[in-house]
């Protein structure tokens, strides 16, 4: 059933004119600099990347990036800085005749005014939580710490939060998780906000492992149905003068865990029953769609003594998915104490129950299937309608597939997709390929179409550094990349091999040196080691190690640009929305902390006629 959208107004939106002229300034400048993210760290020493692309020696590039301030705001955005923006002053930057980054000062100036924290083109999730919340908002919360890393808790709440309020605007109940994985994200919405989701995933181990997900947490009702049946009864003591349960003792019950002999459940998914009870009061809690599902069994109960469950045990029924809840049988109830018209309610409402969960069991269903551009909703959901489509994290093309179908099936009402692993992109000039008929992950708009423009998988790699951790302190594995370009000069000096289909893997971790490490890749690259005496192997290592520094500072010329390549596919993805004409709202939002999850920005769209 859907709920009618409360009144209200989106946020103002970036013109679609704003963003494709934001998009090709920055083109312009990653014109200019993507070569530097274009070298492969592997070919750093055999091609002589460093002479070749930068100027200046490593240490001033080290120290006027440290000036700079990786990660603040950009504070300079007059004086030097305003002139770089011109076409005409790109060579203040890079030499006009060598293509060498010459001045790395502008360098880093131009990567933080071209960053999305600086651009101006994001909606701040603060406002649109405020166009969206309902008056009534305050869903009682569910801790999520327990069984989620905090990477994933924090994405998932705020996240989930978000998508609530987007489909309460709607009115539209349900939801499609495109790229589900284990199900965090869909069965946190289904759980908390009773909201009907479907999780869609190509991998069929992640389909098992989120029915399994389900399975621990019916687990989880019922040890935790059993002790509440046993607090009820010193409940019942405490209200034999219908005086109000000590909130002291409620607490106390709430945060005592019944399953400590389980010792597989907390070790595999860590839930702790404190952390699916709610700690407010059940009087206080929106009915919802969940709670719907065990409505007539609990009515029928209402006027027996049993039926006065404790509130901890009637606040769990409103965040659970229907399946995890199972419903009470006849024989949980002593029928010697009902009435003849009672045990005839108790029968009726049983058996309509139990027909309710037959056509619907479930509020989260996790599936199996490839999604693309082309693929058809209603061939992998049967009872598909109104609905919001979300992706957390979704790899490569999927992203750019999600937004596809948002645009070409009218029953997708909503979009909130925050895509990752840019290196997975198809690119559609990477190869110089005439395939007009294949559809591709980058580009989408029709700019970069029309200008054939190609970051190759080198930049894109690079657009999943992360700059605000590295600036916070968490260094770059310099030594591990250092080993590696050494490696590939002893390959291909010694052995003649330039090209290979096998790769090295991570044999640094497992290295205790780098003669170590030399062996053992040797032999995963199936070649002969035993021509290579380990003083030939430290003569290379002795050679290039006072030259360790460029790799260093060439590494950080990548982290720094790493946020503008980002920009330059989320900016392609909102200019393709802003082209469609079925789209009333399209914005790009900064969801998460990007320390805690560097994939931070959402593309969020709302269709017209819908929400409005």
């Amino acid at each position: 059933m859907s709920r009618p959208p409360p009144p209200g107004a989106l946020p103002p939106q970036l013109s679609a004119a704003a963003a494709a002229g934001t998009l090709r300034r920055l083109a312009r400048f990653l014109g200019h600099a993507l070569p530097l993210c274009r070298a492969h760290a592997v070919e750093f020493y055999t091609r002589g990347l460093w002479d070749r692309l930068v100027a200046p020696r490593p240490a001033a590039v080290l120290q006027a990036l440290g000036a700079a301030g990786l990660g603040r705001p950009l504070a300079e955005a007059s004086g030097a800085a305003a002139a770089l923006w011109d076409d005409d002053t790109f060579s203040n930057v890079f030499c006009e005749k060598s293509k060498k980054l010459i001045n790395v000062h502008l360098f880093a100036l131009a990567a933080k005014y071209y960053s999305l924290s600086n651009l101006g083109v994001c909606t701040p999730l603060e406002d649109i939580f405020e166009a969206l919340r309902r008056d009534n908002q305050g869903t009682t919360g569910i801790k999520t710490d327990e069984f989620m890393n905090n990477k994933k808790s924090h994405e998932v709440q705020v996240m989930s939060e978000l998508v609530d309020n987007i489909t309460n605007y709607c009115g539209i109940k349900q939801v499609i998780d495109i790229g589900s994985g284990k199900g965090y994200l869909s069965s946190f919405l289904s759980m908390q906000y009773n909201l009907k989701v479907y999780g869609i995933d190509s991998s069929n181990t992640n389909t098992k492992g989120a029915h399994e997900r389900n399975r621990k947490l019916k687990k989880h009702w019922r040890a935790y149905q059993s002790r509440g049946r046993a607090n009820l009864k010193s409940q019942r003591l405490e209200n034999a003068n219908d005086r109000p349960v000590d909130s002291e003792i409620k607490r106390k019950a709430i945060n005592e865990k019944p399953l400590n002999n389980d010792s597989s459940l907390q070790s595999q998914d860590q839930v702790t029953l404190q952390d699916l009870v709610p700690s407010c009061r059940f009087t206080e809690i929106a009915t919802s769609e969940t709670s719907k599902h065990s409505e007539v069994d609990l009515v029928a109960r209402t006027e027996s003594d049993e039926s006065k469950l404790s509130e901890e045990v009637l606040a769990i029924l409103n965040v659970l998915p229907a399946d995890a809840v199972e419903v009470f049988s006849s024989s949980q109830c002593n029928c010697a104490e009902l009435s003849e018209e009672e045990k005839a309610q108790r029968k009726m409402a049983s058996l309509k129950a139990k027909e309710n969960k037959s056509s619907e069991s479930n509020l989260y269903f996790p599936l199996t299937s490839c999604i693309t551009a082309e693929t058809e909703l209603s061939d992998i959901i049967t009872d598909l309608e109104d609905c919001m489509m979300v992706g957390l994290h979704t790899c490569g093309d999927l992203a750019a597939n999600t937004l596809r179908i948002f645009t070409a099936k009218p029953e997708i009402k909503a979009v909130c997709s925050v895509g990752c692993c840019y290196h997975l992109l198809s690119e559609q000039f990477e190869n110089q390929e005439d395939c007009p008929e294949e559809v591709w992950g980058f580009p989408m708009c029709q700019y970069l179409k029309d200008n054939g423009w190609c970051c190759g998988r080198n930049a894109r790699m690079s657009a999943c550094l992360a700059l605000e951790r590295v600036a916070v302190g968490q260094m770059l594995p310099t030594e591990s990349l250092f080993y590696r370009a050494v490696l590939q000069v002893i390959i291909e000096e010694i052995y003649g091999v330039t090209k290979s289909d096998r790769h090295v893997g991570k044999t640094f971790s497992k290295s205790s040196s780098f003669i170590d490490y030399v062996r053992k890749s040797l032999k995963k690259l199936e070649l002969d080691d035993s021509k290579l005496p380990d003083s030939c192997i430290m003569d290379y290592y002795e050679k290039y190690q006072h030259r360790m520094n460029e790799l260093e500072a060439f590494n950080m010329l990548k982290v720094v640009l790493a946020p503008c390549i980002e920009v330059l596919i989320l900016l392609d993805r909102l200019c393709y929305l802003k082209e469609q004409d079925n789209i009333s709202w399209s914005g790009l939002v900064k969801l998460f902390d990007p320390v805690k999850s560097p994939r931070c920005y959402a593309v969020i769209a709302l269709k017209k006629q819908s929400c409005v």
